[in-house]
Parts: C-alpha cells; structure tokens; sequence
C-alpha cells in the first residue's frame, strides 16, 4: 500500500516458511527481548524450536513477554541484564550457557536513539548511544562467543543495526556513528571468529514499532514510508524470517554479511531527520 505507515497487524508465523523443529535443541538469547524487534526475534526463533532467553534492563516487561511466548508454545525465559554493564554481560551469559547446557544463537538488539541535530546532542546523550549499541553489542558478542569456542561446536551471532547505518541521516549522529561501528566490528568479528563457525552477520530492518514512533513522531513514520521505493515499513513476519535464516544451518556459510531490510532505502540517499 502506497505510503503505508501503520504497524502490520498480521499474526506472525515463520512457520509457513521454515520447518517447525529448524532449531531444534538451539539455545538462543535475545537481548532487548520484551519489546519491538528482539520480540519479534524471541518468537520467531521460538516458532522453529529455539529454547529462547530474553534479556534486558526491564525485568518486569520480560516476564510479560515471555509469558505471552510461553502461551504460544514458545520454550522461553526472562533474564535481567544491562548490555553497557560488562561484568554483568559476562555473569549472565555464563549463567545462560551453563543452565542450558549451550549457547547456540545470540542476537544483539539491545539497542535506543533518538532524533536530534549534531549540535544539541549532550556528552550523556552521545555516550548513552554509544554504550548501548556499540559497547553493549560488544560486550554481548564477546562473552557468547567465549562459550560457543569452549563448546566447540560454533554458533550464530546476529547484530540488529539501523537501515542507514552505511550512510548519513541527518539528525541520527549518534546512533549512526555507533551502528556503522556495529557493521565494522560485525565484519571484524565474522573473520576473527570463522574457524571457529561461528558466523557473524547483521541486519538491518526497517520496522516500524513503539521505539520507532517514540524516536521519529508520527511525521517522521509518514516520511519514512513516504521515502522507501517500496512506500512502507517491513512486516512482522518479513523480519522474523530473515533473523531465523541468518541463525540457521541455512547460513552456515554466511558470515561477515550486512543485510539492509528496508524497502529499498539502501539504494538511495539515506534519510534525513531534525529534531
């Protein structure tokens, strides 16, 4: 639909594209869980299998979200973590790993920004951008690939980075500095850690949920739509496939990959926002 701008209300079910046991025994853990795309993650890993761990700073929106997969049939669980606190990454990765008996999949969502001009952004609001999407998605990606090396048996690490993270959009300094860091490193990583199979890639959809409205306004929804060729954000379930294909024997030999999902809008210019 032409200059679509509402969320896709569409049940999910990636079911009708992947096998239901696809991960079968996997151990994934998704940070930023509760909400927007790590939910999507969460149930979409679920659907085919996964034994899920969401995680992030608000315990009390996990269990809620976990407890809604668990209705669904979703084998899930909540845990408490904050991505910028390494020493906590470190203990609750561990714990992860050690009571699952494995980490198979991590995807890195964690993750916030907000519009505003080069100029306004404060050293806090600089910093905060910086150690949740860069240092977090370090952080996070260290200690599960210590496990998956210890194990022996690889493992899949996926980033979920910002559509323009290649290129500028204006009023998104921070956030676009911090995830093209995020695709430098995703790179560095995916080579560093190859001969050990574990493959790291990222994603980059361009899904319109409560984060997204926060941060662009209603007018920035409508212009984001209004710029992409394809005239609208990405669906549920148009994410949720990608995130299980790039965290499946499916791509075991992808790594090192940037994959934009977001209607076209990595063919162009880039975005321009001012707040």
């Amino acid at each position: 639909m032409a200059g679509e701008t509402i969320a896709d209300t569409t049940p999910m079910d990636v079911r009708r594209f992947f096998q239901p046991d696809l991960l079968r025994g996997r151990v994934a853990l998704v940070t930023g869980g509760g909400t927007g795309i790590g939910l999507v993650a969460a149930r979409a890993l679920g659907q085919v299998g996964a034994r899920v761990v969401v995680a992030s700073r608000n315990l009390e929106r996990l269990r809620r979200a976990a407890s809604v997969l668990c209705a669904e049939g979703v084998d899930c669980q909540a845990r408490e973590v904050n991505v910028r606190d390494a020493d906590m990454v470190e203990r609750v990765v561990g714990e992860v790993a050690a009571e699952a008996g494995s980490l198979d999949v991590l995807v890195n969502n964690a993750g916030g920004q907000f519009v505003a001009p080069a100029e306004r952004i404060t050293q806090n609001g600089w910093r905060s951008v910086i150690d949740l999407n860069l240092n977090g998605t370090f952080y996070c990606s260290s200690a599960a690939a210590r496990r998956m090396m210890e194990r022996g048996t690889g493992g899949k690490i996926l980033n979920i980075v910002a559509s323009f993270a290649d290129r500028s959009s204006a009023g998104m300094a921070h956030s676009g500095a911090a995830r093209a860091g995020v695709v430098h490193l995703t790179r560095t990583l995916a080579r560093e850690w190859a001969p050990y199979a574990i493959s790291v890639n990222a994603l980059g959809p361009q899904l319109l949920t409560e984060a997204a409205r926060d941060a662009y306004g209603e007018e920035g929804i409508a212009y984001v739509a209004a710029a992409t060729p394809q005239q609208r954000w990405a669906r549920e379930e148009e994410v949720g496939s990608w995130i299980v294909a790039l965290c499946s024997p499916f791509a075991d030999y992808v790594t090192g990959a940037v994959l934009p999902l977001d209607g076209g809008n990595a063919a162009g210019e880039g975005l321009g926002f001012r707040g």
